[in-house]
């Protein structure tokens, strides 16, 4: 068994150590916000926080989050109160929406961490999520948006 927290709760799961994070969180935990995109670490759309720290879950064996804190996009709030998650809605950022989970978890990472990014601190920080619809400037004006939200 390894011991596990996501979203909060100590949680037992019976899955072999190298199993991806993913398949723990989808198939047993059974959260399915968090998404299969390339299983490479390529697109992001698996995109997780790990100590508030985003990770590709894809490519992160379950075994080497033992004793870390997880938050899946169900954990980031249980209402869509987030400010990232308001501000999505607000500037209606989804097209076909497969890739915004990783995107909405990329750039609550990058918030907690720069409450004032720049475009570029933007770009930098979102350059490891892809979008095939191509919101990507919509993504950015929904980040700025989300810092105004959060600073009140």
């Amino acid at each position: 068994m390894i011991k596990l927290n996501v979203n909060g709760k100590a949680l037992e799961v019976d899955v072999e150590e190298d199993t991806p994070l993913l398949w723990v969180l989808r198939d047993t935990i059974g959260l399915t916000g968090t998404k299969y995109g390339c299983g490479m670490a390529l697109c992001g759309a698996c995109t997780v926080h790990v100590d508030g720290d985003p990770i590709r879950a894809c490519v992160t064996p379950v075994s080497s989050i033992v004793g870390r804190k997880v938050t899946t996009i169900e954990g980031l709030s249980n209402d869509r109160s987030h400010p990232v998650q308001k501000a999505w809605m607000e500037i209606d950022v989804p097209q076909c929406g497969y890739c915004q989970s990783g995107q909405i978890m990329s750039a609550a990472a990058l918030l907690a961490k720069n409450p004032k990014p720049s475009d570029a601190d933007i770009d930098a920080a979102m350059s490891g999520n892809l979008c095939r619809c191509g919101t990507y400037q919509r993504i950015r004006a929904a980040i700025h948006r989300a810092a105004e939200i959060a600073k009140g």
